[in-house]
């Protein structure tokens, strides 16, 4: 039997879903992780719809969220957005 390559973006299926996967990376993850992740998230939603919501290429997008890749904080604030997303601060308690 073949197996198949593990995509996160298949299970991303949800509001919730996708709230709860990128609050687990931004806690634990570093800036690689997070882009990777908001990339993640892009292509559950589909790229199309997301490079509409943001005025940003598909091609753009794409660059912008691929592994190494250095976006602007602009560029991320649009596509959490676009995800239905919001950048809320709480404060560290130890």
């Amino acid at each position: 039997m073949a197996t198949t390559k593990f995509e996160v973006a298949d299970y991303l299926d949800s509001k919730e879903m996708i709230a709860e996967y990128l609050n687990i990376v931004l806690e634990k993850g570093n800036n690689d992780e997070i882009v990777t992740a908001i990339g993640h998230i892009a292509k559950a939603i589909g790229m199309t719809k997301i490079a509409e919501e943001t005025g940003l290429s598909r091609p753009s997008l794409y660059k912008a969220l691929s592994d190494g890749a250095k976006p602007q904080f602009s560029t991320v604030l649009k596509v959490l957005k676009a995800v239905g997303g919001q950048v809320k601060i709480n404060p560290i308690t130890v």
